[in-house]
C-alpha cells in the first residue's frame, strides 16, 4: 500500500507539480524553442516520483517532445528512456577565451570587402531578411535541428528575438552573415554563427567569431560558451580553431 500517495497537478500552461503529504515533491516544466520544439524537464526530490510526473507531462503535450541530458548522467537518461524518449542528437559544449593573447593565432582580419556592423547597430529589416534566408538555406540542407539549441521564448513567428544581440557581416551593402551573442556576466553565450550559402568558405564565419570575442573582451568578459551538433564538422572546426575547449556533451532525447 502506498503510504505517501502523490498527486500530479498542472498548475500552469508550462508547469506540473507533484504533491505528497501536502508538500511539493517535484515539478515538471516545458519551454518552447524558436524553431517550435518543446523541451521538458522534471525535477523530483525522490526518484520514485519521476515516472509518474514525467508521464503526466508527456501526456499533457502533443508529440514530439524533447529533453536534454548530460552525457554522463546515465541515471537520468535511463529514466527518460523508460518513458519512451530516444536519442536523436548529441551536442558538444565549448568554452572560448576572449583574451587576444589566447585567441590571437586564430584571429583573422576581415575578408577583403567585408565590414562588420557591431551588435545593436544593424538595420532590423535587413537583419530579419538575412535570418529568414539563412534558415531557409539550412532547412534545405542539413536541417535546423543541427544548429545550436535555442532556449529563448519568442513570440510565434519570430525567430530573431532581440536584434541588439546580433553583429553582422556586410559585403557591398548586403548582409551576408551574423553572430548572436547573449552578454551575461563573466561568461557570454555565442548562440549562433551563420553565413549565406553563396558567401561561405571565404573566412567570414571565422572573422565574425573573432569580432564577437574581441567585443566581449573589450567589455570585460573573459570567456564565452557555445554548442555545436556533433555531426556538424564545420562548426566544430570553427570553434576549435578559435581556441575553444570541449567541456562536455549534451544528449537530446525525443518522444515521437
Amino acid at each position: 500500500m502506498d503510504l505517501h500517495p502523490v498527486q500530479i497537478t498542472r498548475t500552469a500552461e508550462t508547469r506540473w507539480e507533484a504533491v505528497a503529504d501536502d508538500r511539493v515533491v517535484g515539478h515538471g516544466d516545458v519551454s518552447y524553442r524558436p524553431d517550435g520544439r518543446r523541451f521538458v524537464s522534471v525535477d523530483v526530490w525522490h526518484d520514485e516520483h519521476f515516472d509518474r510526473l514525467a508521464a503526466a507531462v508527456l501526456a499533457g503535450l502533443p508529440a514530439p517532445v524533447h529533453t536534454l541530458v548530460g552525457e554522463h548522467d546515465a541515471g537520468l537518461r535511463a529514466r527518460w528512456e523508460r518513458t519512451g524518449l530516444t536519442l536523436v542528437r548529441r551536442e558538444r559544449e565549448y568554452v572560448l577565451p576572449t583574451r587576444p593573447a589566447v585567441t590571437g593565432p586564430a584571429t583573422p582580419p576581415p575578408p577583403a570587402g567585408v565590414e562588420f556592423v557591431p551588435g545593436g547597430e544593424a538595420d532590423e529589416a535587413q537583419l530579419r531578411l538575412l535570418d529568414r534566408a539563412v534558415r531557409e538555406e539550412v532547412d534545405a540542407t542539413v536541417g535546423w535541428r543541427t544548429m545550436p539549441a535555442e532556449v529563448s521564448a519568442l513570440p510565434e513567428g519570430d525567430t530573431l528575438g532581440d536584434p541588439s544581440r546580433y553583429a553582422v557581416a556586410v559585403r557591398d551593402g548586403r548582409y551576408v552573415g551574423y553572430v548572436r551573442v547573449v552578454p551575461v556576466p563573466r561568461r557570454a553565450r555565442i548562440g549562433l554563427i551563420a553565413v549565406r550559402a553563396d558567401e561561405r568558405r571565404r573566412g567570414i564565419g571565422r572573422a565574425l567569431l573573432a569580432h564577437a570575442l574581441g567585443a566581449l573582451h573589450a567589455a570585460g568578459t573573459a570567456s564565452a560558451w557555445a554548442e555545436a551538433d556533433e555531426s556538424n564538422a564545420a562548426a566544430i572546426a570553427l570553434l576549435e580553431h578559435a581556441g575553444a575547449h570541449h567541456t562536455g556533451t549534451s544528449l537530446e532525447l525525443a518522444h515521437p
